[in-house]
């Protein structure tokens, strides 16, 4: 074959690699401006008056923009009969989330930690055990929980929610430690161990130090479930002590007075705002801690 004859097969393939290249961009663009859109509405919605929202179209932007509905959302707008905003509700979601997540993230590393590399008779069965309760609906543990909650006198109250998240979510922590530790050596604990060494030492020295992807990764992924659970916050909080989902769902389903969609959109905004800056600023660290854990287990 000539050279030109190679040449131009060399060219055919890198057009067509490019043409696929550009196909794909334009598939991916699509979904992403599909995906987007309920996002711009709810943004540029919250950002109109009444008034503009009303003689307008959905997907208009705004012709002024406006923060009213954003202050109202966060000060003055009433979730049933209080009228105080949704801050009072953001702050019982942070008193909830992060103790619940620290709580659980803690206890599955230990977990994980003893069943990788203290092993003991019945290891293997009690991780069975537990990855079976990251299969058990939210549903059916709300009797068990309120009843527990209950006999400890944490019905209704923040505390008992960090509780309720704190032991729901052992199944999914234990279980993303579990699969990192796998692939962690066995010979740098013995060293450690014939150095005398002990089991918390080791713990919180050497293993705990090694373990942070599978830390990102649980800590993302336990903020995001606690932070938008709506089923336990309003099974186990009543009034002052609602998460800000619950809150949210108040808020937009009041009846009383005008319907002020623009307030909607943004206390919607506000309570999502949290998740949406953790996946921006730690999407990356999630996927490679995913990728780590993958490959280790």
């Amino acid at each position: 074959m000539s050279a030109r004859a190679t040449g131009g097969i060399v060219r055919a393939k890198g057009l067509r690699h490019r043409m696929m290249r550009l196909v794909l961009f334009v598939v991916l663009g699509v979904f992403c401006i599909y995906y987007l859109i309920p996002l711009v509405v709810m943004i540029a919605t919250s950002l109109k008056s009444l008034e503009e929202i009303r003689a307008g179209s959905l997907l208009s932007l705004p012709q002024e923009v406006r923060l009213d509905a954003w202050g109202k959302a966060w000060n003055s707008a009433c979730v049933g009969v209080r009228c105080n905003g949704l801050q009072p509700y953001v702050w019982n979601s942070v008193l909830m989330t992060v103790p619940a997540v620290l709580i659980s993230t803690m206890l599955g590393a230990l977990n994980g930690y003893a069943l990788t590399k203290w092993r003991f008779r019945g290891a293997d069965v009690i991780f069975a055990l537990i990855l079976f309760g990251a299969f058990i609906p939210f549903q059916v543990v709300l009797l068990p929980m309120a009843r527990t909650l209950g006999q400890f006198g944490l019905a209704g109250t923040v505390p008992g929610l960090i509780l309720v998240h704190s032991v729901y979510g052992l199944a999914f922590t234990t279980l993303f430690f579990r699969n990192f530790f796998i692939g962690v050596s066995d010979g740098i604990l013995q060293a450690a161990k014939i150095d005398g060494a002990g089991f918390f030492r080791i713990f919180f020295g050497i293993v705990l130090p090694m373990s942070i992807p599978a830390i990102v990764v649980t800590v993302i992924w336990q903020f995001t479930q606690i932070w938008n659970d709506f089923l336990f916050g309003v099974a186990f909080t009543v009034g002052d002590s609602n998460p800000v989902t619950v809150a949210l769902n108040n808020l937009v389903n009041t009846s009383t007075g005008v319907k002020e969609y623009n307030v909607d959109m943004a206390a919607a905004i506000i309570a999502a705002l949290p998740t949406l800056v953790v996946y921006v600023v730690a999407g990356a660290y999630f996927v490679r801690g995913l990728s780590a854990g993958a490959v280790k287990g």
